[in-house]
């Protein structure tokens, strides 16, 4: 009596169904005469019917039969109470009924019209997806094993519950067979889509706004704390698991290096799954688009993705935590985000670091401490469950299994190795692991060759299930079976943790960048707020305009600059090689005819071969100089922040910056030609060549008596006064310069060099003085410094008498008269206005555009370099800018892709 009780309702549920597809039937036949007003009525308030087509007859057939597919489950769940036979019956009746759907396209070109269609078939999958005849079959069972039947009653009921199985799997063959002309119908769409937007900008799916979103958290690192807690898929397991194939199976390409045994994964690799007409995969860093379709990409995406993670593994180490970031585009694909972590070791082999698998779990932590992680969790099912590692340490994380899904491969080598359907149902009902999660799947992922296609393991995978032992003793699980199965409940379960989470990670983003807008408030309130690039750029444009203005230096400055520069650089040689020598061989010749002649074999040798690439040298320093000054002149109205930046890009455009060849050439005709002239043609002349040779002398007079100085020690004055005292060698030295003060001042012209019989007297007095035997080597050094410092006391005695002699010069009929030292340094100073000159004039014609492109050249290098960046432009005011822009940006991507997700809703 109960089940009758049951069955009534049931029963009226069924007359109701007959009446609507009979009445179905008979207006599909009616449809093509005259309609009745209530009918146009009705028509008219479709908004599918009020498009006007030849064939709109058909469609309304065709929208009517779809929508009577609404009712199948009721005729299921009468069935499944009342007699199995009558809904099989039933059931084959309404599905050999239904139409092919394939003139559809033909028949609703228009693109409205391809969305009013799968939009309804989305709603018949739904619908049918919900309805689990295993389920129904063990929740009414319990009530007919309740009361006592016959064995005659009892065959019955077995042999109806055979009858739903096999009805059940007919069933799952025509819901595949839906989905597929779903696919193609979804494509068709989307390809139309895209020929309409191909011309305009593309707007971003929600998937790809989410995954862009999450490399820019990955990237965020910020001293506030703010965590990225947006949801992802961790897919984790042990080594060999199957957790990779899981993976392919959801993106349905074959795109991972595989090895046997072997640990390929050795770095996380984020894959974005979304929807479009084309089955494809892009890194995020390339723009090349591997076709999925074809074998020889695939196996050149395969090689990318090793090399990838080749090239992230730093040398001593096995794994890096650097992310490799991948898209896969594809019909029917469920649009989510993956990430595949290495999978979990036991212990170390040789070859690998030490610490590989420390570093793993630490990995594997990191991923799954976020509290918005879905955690898919791969079992080898083909193992016992007492040697899974990644169990535990799931378990850990997520205690309370809220947020874990475990999946259990390999089923088939299950049943290969006669495991019992207690054990599949255990693992599948949560009881047989210690660990909790929010679902149990069983997947087939391979069929034991690593070059199998996707196609053919679902085909495999779809052929196990449906005749597997274990699959029929387990008949209310079967939405927990096939990947496919797995795919849709871990979309479902991502989207609705995305949901729940990405508004309370926006408010968090919000008072971050309130805390960091603060913060430079309060520090930094008379600065921009300049990141690296924009400060860089800074910098590179007031260098630049400081080469510019180096052209408004006036030709006095730089002359001046050069003269001096050049003087200082040659004043040595011409004392100690070229003056010095020649005035010793008058000193021992008394003509001043060898002075000259000397002088002249030793300039043109010095102008031919050294002086032109000094100058050079010279000219560039000068360059340098100039240039370093303008910048220091400046740097109260820049930025100090810039200043290590500048410099170091000077430092390094002035290395690379070479003189142009020609200017050698030049200069060395130009100088030679200054260097021959002798002749002084006017008292201007004669005055500036006699002054610069007084003040020549007299720096070097000074230079000597320091020296001197040093060497004997403080005068007596000093020695009284400042009390200051004389070590024994300066005592010593003091002694021979008296000594020898006494041989000068007996013979003023005495030549630069001692007789031996000079050396000996002066040895034998120090040593009647002093009681102490002295070295000649002392002697002939303290020698060199007082005959130098009287032949400098006597040349500018005389220097002072030649400047007032000119008219006397221009009255002497001979050259080779007393006034050699004067002319040559008029040859010396002409020479270096010459040179000068010539210098400024490559300087401002050639050398400072030269100098800005290669400044430019610089700026390009370094610019392409991040560390170099982060090297030079450096500070709290540097990352502080760089935080708040990061931060903003995520907070603008989070809110648009929070209004695109309320959009979808």
């Amino acid at each position: 009596m109960e089940i009758l009780a049951c069955r009534r309702p049931v029963l009226v549920c069924i007359l109701k169904n007959r009446k609507l597809i009979k009445k179905c039937n008979t207006h599909s036949h009616n449809q093509q005469r005259n309609m009745s007003h209530i009918t146009q009525r009705r028509m008219n308030s479709n908004p599918l019917f009020r498009i006007h087509n030849p064939q709109l007859s058909r469609n309304f057939t065709v929208m009517r039969v779809l929508s009577s597919l609404l009712k199948i489950r009721y005729l299921f769940i009468s069935g499944a109470i009342g007699s199995g036979v009558a809904v099989s019956k039933k059931y084959q009746e309404i599905m050999d009924s239904l139409p092919d759907l394939h003139w559809i396209k033909d028949v609703l070109p228009d693109d409205k019209q391809l969305k009013i269609i799968q939009d309804s078939l989305n709603s018949i999958f739904d619908d049918m997806k919900n309805v689990n005849l295993g389920e129904i079959i063990i929740k009414v069972s319990p009530k007919i094993e309740a009361k006592e039947v016959s064995s005659d009653s009892r065959e019955k009921i077995d042999k109806l519950q055979q009858e739903i199985i096999e009805m059940q799997l007919r069933y799952q063959k025509e819901l595949e067979k839906l989905e597929r002309e779903n696919k193609e119908l979804r494509k068709t769409l989307l390809l139309k889509n895209n020929q309409k937007v191909n011309l305009r900008k593309v707007k971003k799916s929600l998937i790809d706004m989410y995954s862009e979103l999450l490399d820019e958290l990955n990237d965020y690192d910020s001293s506030y704390q703010t965590q990225d807690h947006l949801p992802r898929v961790i897919v984790i397991g042990d080594q060999s698991s199957g957790k990779t194939s899981v993976l392919e199976m959801i993106a349905q390409a074959r795109i991972f290096p595989r090895g046997a045994g072997e640990m390929m994964t050795r770095a996380p690799v984020k894959v974005t799954l979304s929807e479009g007409p084309y089955h494809v995969a892009q890194f995020k860093d390339s723009g090349r688009e591997f076709d999925l379709t074809k074998e020889s990409e695939l196996a050149e995406l395969r090689k990318e993705v090793e090399i990838r993670m080749k090239n992230s593994v730093s040398r001593g180490n096995s794994v890096s935590n650097e992310v490799i970031s991948m898209t896969v585009r594809g019909p029917g694909l469920q649009r989510m985000v993956l990430v595949d972590l290495p999978g979990i070791i036991s212990s170390v082999t040789q070859g690998m670091a030490p610490d590989t698998r420390e570093c793993i779990r630490q990995m594997s932590t990191s991923y799954m401490s976020n509290p918005n992680a879905i955690i898919l969790c791969i079992q080898d099912g083909s193992v016992d469950a007492e040697r899974s590692n990644v169990t535990d340490l799931v378990s850990q994380i997520d205690q309370q299994g809220r947020r874990t899904i475990l999946v259990l491969t390999k089923v088939d080598m299950a049943e290969k190795n006669m495991a019992n359907a207690d054990r599949i149902n255990k693992i599948l009902n949560g009881s047989l692991f210690p660990m909790k999660a929010l679902g149990y799947f069983a997947v087939v992922t391979g069929k034991g060759n690593q070059d199998d296609s996707i196609d053919s393991i679902k085909e495999y995978e779809e052929k196990f299930f449906r005749n597997s032992k274990l699959f029929r003793e387990s008949i209310g699980i079967s939405s927990q079976l096939t990947t496919r199965n797995l795919s849709m409940a871990v979309a479902d379960c991502f989207w609705k943790m995305v949901r729940e989470t990405v508004e309370q990670q926006a408010d968090s983003f919000k008072a971050t960048r309130y805390n960091l807008e603060t913060e430079w408030k309060n520090n930094f309130p008379r600065d921009l707020e300049l990141d690296r690039d924009e400060l860089f750029e800074k910098a590179r444009g007031e260098i630049l305009n400081e080469v510019v203005s180096l052209s408004q230096v006036s030709v006095k400055d730089w002359e001046e600059k050069l003269r001096g520069e050049l003087w200082k650089s040659i004043s040595h040689y011409i004392f100690e090689h070229v003056y010095l020598p020649a005035g010793y061989s008058v000193n021992q010749t008394n003509s001043s005819a060898s002075f000259n002649t000397m002088v002249d074999i030793k300039l043109k040798q010095w102008a031919e071969e050294q002086l032109p690439k000094k100058s050079i040298n010279i000219g560039w320093t000068v360059l340098k100089d100039m240039f370093k000054r303008m910048l220091e002149e400046n740097q109260n109205s820049s930025d100090n922040i810039l200043d290590t930046l500048k410099m170091a890009v000077i430092d390094e455009a002035l290395e690379r910056h070479s003189w142009d060849d020609k200017a050698l050439s030049t200069l060395r005709v130009i100088q030679l030609n200054a260097l021959e002239d002798r002749c002084i043609k006017n008292k201007h002349n004669w005055d500036e060549a006699a002054q610069f040779f007084i003040s020549s002398l007299e720096q070097n007079l000074k230079l000597t008596e320091d020296l001197l100085k040093t060497m004997v020690g403080p005068s007596n004055y000093e020695k009284w006064f400042y009390w200051k005292s004389s070590t024994a060698d300066q005592t010593k030295r003091n002694n021979i310069k008296s000594e020898l003060e006494n041989l000068l001042n007996s013979n003023p012209d005495h030549s630069n060099l001692l007789t031996k019989d000079e050396q000996i007297t002066i040895s034998n007095n120090l040593k009647q003085r002093t009681g102490q035997p002295c070295e000649l080597d002392d002697i002939w050094e303290t020698w060199y410094l007082v005959y130098r410092r009287h032949y400098f006391k006597t040349a500018l005695d005389n220097a002072q008498n030649l400047k007032k002699q000119f008219y006397l010069y221009q009255e002497s009929s001979s050259s080779q008269g007393e006034y050699y030292e004067i002319e040559l340094f008029w040859r010396i100073t002409r020479m270096i206005k010459d040179t000068a000159n010539a210098l400024r004039q490559q300087i401002t014609n050639r050398e400072v555009r030269r100098l800005h492109q290669e400044i430019k050249e610089v700026f390009d290098d370094y610019n392409q370099s991040q560390d170099m960046k982060s090297k030079l432009l450096t500070g709290r005011r540097v990352t502080l800018v760089e935080e708040l822009n990061k931060v903003k940006l995520i907070q603008e991507k989070l809110e648009d892709f929070i209004q695109a997700l309320n959009k979808e809703k």
